[in-house]
């Protein structure tokens, strides 16, 4: 399968920048499992290319070298460069003999770390193809993480926040659910509280002691700007306190002020995408766990 992907423009649904009269350049990402890893490692390579006309072609679940031989057809009709993800010995060398006979230029993602992580630890790789993809206990534990944050979203079910990993607290549109959808994906059960002006807020947050609470907190400026346009795109009217930057300012103050009476960490989202604020948010936690065990060597997260 293939797809369009025209680099690099903010929004990749769009063509924006690139000539349609530009040469295409084909690539062709092949892989033994669902080849997530190799466009993740592609897409974040390719936003440094600008208005290149680029055609990515998807081949996943590479298992035999006879498949692997068969599917050189189909990349030779569209020469380009293919870059893999193959443990297994006898499917890399069908794919890089079938490159070498097309005259195709192909590359391993995977090799360099790989080598690296066999050095270092004195130890030869499995060679097993889809291992990170393997249903364990780590897999079901990401599952029952998801499960908790839906039903944790915007404040729901606060009687149990004592099973969160983490706990999120921020003001009307600071990227609470999507980052914490994203941190379940990592395997941490995620709760998000929001802070309302004048609304009493749940009293199970003034009773979790050794639990990681952090808030969210944002410009007033930018909180406008998406309100507003939240309003708009539901045909909502624009007028009054959620979007009067005075107030906003106000319910920012507050919402700070909330946090820091109760010893909790803040993060600035403003200029943050989702997985900025997730990592950090991630960091800031682990630095909670090692100041749990040891908090007379661990560094404070505040």
């Amino acid at each position: 399968m293939s797809d369009i992907l025209n680099v690099p423009v903010e929004n990749q649904n769009t063509s924006d920048g690139v000539n349609p009269n530009a040469p295409v350049f084909h690539l062709h990402l092949v892989s033994d499992s669902t080849g997530e890893t190799l466009e993740a490692i592609v897409s974040a390579a390719l936003v440094q290319f600008q208005g290149v006309n680029v055609r990515k072609h998807y081949w996943p679940l590479i298992r035999t070298a006879m498949q692997m031989r068969r599917l050189m057809d189909d990349i030779a009709e569209n020469p380009g460069l293919v870059m893999y993800t193959l443990v297994n010995l006898d499917i890399r060398r069908a794919l890089e003999e079938g490159c070498k006979t097309n005259n195709l230029p192909v590359l391993s993602i995977m090799d360099p770390v790989i080598n690296l992580l066999g050095s270092y630890f004195g130890q030869q790789a499995s060679h097993l193809p889809g291992l990170q993809h393997i249903m364990d206990a780590e897999y079901f534990a990401r599952i029952d993480a998801v499960h908790f944050t839906m039903a944790h979203d915007d404040g729901q079910l606060t009687h149990d926040l004592v099973d969160a990993d983490i706990i999120l607290v921020g003001v009307s549109r600071s990227s609470k659910t999507p980052t914490s959808i994203y941190l379940a994906n990592k395997g941490f059960k995620t709760a998000n509280i929001p802070f309302v002006p004048n609304c009493p807020m749940p009293q199970e947050l003034d009773n979790l002691p050794g639990k990681f609470v952090i808030g969210l907190t944002t410009s007033p400026d930018r909180l406008v700007q998406i309100r507003t346009n939240r309003l708009r795109s539901i045909n909502e009217s624009e007028d009054g306190d959620y979007t009067d930057v005075e107030q906003i300012r106000d319910e920012v103050k507050q919402c700070r002020r909330y946090c820091s009476e109760r010893g909790w960490t803040t993060l600035d989202v403003t200029r943050r995408s989702i997985e900025e604020s997730a990592a950090a948010i991630q960091n800031r936690y682990q630095h909670w766990l090692d100041e749990q065990s040891d908090p007379t060597d661990a560094e404070s997260v505040r």
